[in-house]
């Protein structure tokens, strides 16, 4: 399987709380890390690891968190040579508070990420045209997004679209997107809606396809997932993770096995199904990169309910 990865690399600075503090409070007891993130480079190393040819696009700065990011690209097996340095600019940075439920809320300062551009799509092209997917996240400019979305639709590549962090898309972007996997919130704020709308998943995914996306992938959490394409809508149920430690990864990981199982061939469905193992496996383990898994790592596929 070839896949392309058009999307963010960053340092993710992770800091476990105790809980939330209040404003202008202090609170002692946390623990620190740092690593590699960004949606992008998660979803590229996710599908390496999980069997695919992975090329990436992204943008990173001249200093040391860009030599760093290179480094683990090769070591992931990851073909990174379109990747951009920005010079005299810092690469993305994250700021991840996780809370003692796993929960995790998030802050970008996104550095480099700003100079990526529809000129630096049209080097990466012949990447897109080689590949059996393409994988555009938001987390860099739309206008960009946007680009590669079009040059793969050009091409004849199909896409998939991880809209996060959300925002509303214009109408025309729709019909380049073969696959798009919002969580609810994320496909309330793509169609203009409040997050917090209380429109349910299913309204949320005929729209959307409504407007000219193949199909529909809701993430329900817990829930499971949304299906929808031009066979109809069904739910996916959950696959029960070993634990909840850590959920930052898990939207990554889930887009990176759908899009290797599409890649390979299989229906939305199984795809799907896969993407929700890799998924489970990943909020069992703290930190994004460790918890990112091999083939090899996953449980076995749960067997089906007795009728």
């Amino acid at each position: 399987m070839r896949i392309a990865v058009v999307g963010s690399y960053g340092v993710g600075m992770t800091m476990r709380l105790p809980r939330v503090p209040t404003a202008g409070e202090t609170l002692p007891g946390g623990e620190f890390s740092s690593g590699h993130g960004g949606k992008g480079s998660n979803q590229a190393v996710a599908a390496a690891r999980l069997g695919a040819e992975v090329a990436f696009l992204t943008a990173v700065g001249d200093d040391s968190m860009g030599t760093d990011a290179r480094e683990l690209w090769r070591a992931e097996g990851i073909d990174a040579s379109a990747v951009v340095t920005i010079p005299q600019t810092s690469t993305m940075v994250g700021m991840i508070l996780v809370e003692p439920s796993g929960e995790n809320r998030i802050v970008i300062a996104p550095g480099a990420l700003d100079h990526l551009t529809a000129e630096h799509v049209d080097t990466f092209r012949p990447h897109l045209a080689a590949a059996d997917l393409v994988v555009v996240s938001l987390e860099i400019p739309l206008v960009t997004a946007v680009a590669a979305l079009r040059c793969a639709h050009e091409t004849g590549t199909p896409t998939l679209l991880n809209p996060a962090p959300a925002q509303p898309v214009p109408d025309h972007v729709w019909p380049l997107v073969d696959v798009v996997t919002p969580n609810r919130s994320e496909a309330a704020i793509l169609l203009g809606h409040a997050p917090d709308s209380d429109e349910p998943a299913e309204a949320l995914a005929t729209e959307l396809h409504a407007k000219g996306v193949g199909s529909v992938v809701v993430t329900l959490g817990s829930d499971g997932a949304l299906l929808l394409d031009d066979t109809g809508t069904r739910r996916l149920p959950a696959v029960a993770p070993r634990a909840v430690v850590d959920t930052t990864g898990a939207g990554d990981a889930f887009t990176a096995g759908l899009a290797v199982e599409l890649a390979r061939g299989e229906s939305l469905d199984a795809a799907a199904k896969f993407a929700a193992r890799v998924g489970a496996h990943t909020v069992s383990i703290a930190e994004v990169i460790p918890a990112l898994p091999h083939r090899r790592d996953l449980d076995p596929d749960p067997a089906p309910a007795a009728p």
